[in-house]
């Protein structure tokens, strides 16, 4: 299986599931799906699905990080 790599935000699809969190932050699928329970991390539920918006994940990001 290929890995997803993200070198720019134009490059984000529109809406973001657990392997594209993963490859963004370098983190793992299960802290992927661990962030997106999160309260104060802007899921959406859709269905059985979890996403994030691209335009809020990109803030989300600005947010949290110093």
């Amino acid at each position: 299986m290929d890995q997803l790599v993200y070198t720019q935000y134009e490059q984000l699809p529109l809406s973001l599931c657990a392997n594209d969190i993963a490859a963004v932050l370098s983190i793992s699928r299960a802290n992927a799906y661990n962030l997106l329970r999160r309260e104060d991390f802007p899921t959406l539920h859709i269905g059985k699905r979890m996403v994030v918006p691209k335009d809020r994940f990109i803030q989300w990001i600005e947010k949290n990080t110093q």
